[in-house]
C-alpha cells in the first residue's frame, strides 16, 4: 500500500499530536495530563517536546485515557524512528545482506 505522506518530510511525532491537537481540544494542561496518566510532569513534557519516545507503556496509558489503541500511538513513533534511521544510511553501510544460498541451507 502506497503512503500519501511525503517521504522527504519527517513523520509527526506522537507527542506533537498530543501537544497540538489533544490537549487544546480537551482544555487540559501538561500537569493534568501527567496526573491522569500517573506519570511525572517531566515525562509528559519531554514527550510533548519530542525529547522522549512514546514507549509501549506510555502508549497504553495514553490509549486508555483517550479511548484509542496503543498500536496507533506506537505506529506513529515507529514511523518517526524509522525515518530518523533512514536519514543516516552510513550507519547501516557496513551491513552486507545474507546471500540466498546461505538462507536455503
Amino acid at each position: 500500500m502506497k503512503s500519501l505522506r511525503d517521504p522527504k518530510r519527517r513523520p509527526t511525532h506522537p507527542g506533537v499530536i498530543l501537544r497540538e491537537d489533544v490537549l487544546p481540544a480537551l482544555e487540559m494542561t501538561q500537569t493534568e495530563l501527567a496526573q491522569r496518566l500517573g506519570v511525572s510532569r517531566l515525562s509528559v513534557s519531554e514527550l510533548l517536546h519530542e525529547r522522549r519516545a512514546m514507549t509501549p507503556e506510555m502508549a497504553s496509558r495514553v490509549a486508555k485515557l483517550l479511548n484509542t489503541t496503543p498500536e496507533s500511538w506506537l505506529r506513529m513513533q515507529a514511523a518517526v524512528d524509522l525515518w530518523d534511521v533512514q536519514q543516516h544510511p552510513e550507519r547501516l553501510a557496513g551491513i552486507k545482506p545474507i546471500k540466498a544460498e546461505l538462507m536455503a541451507a
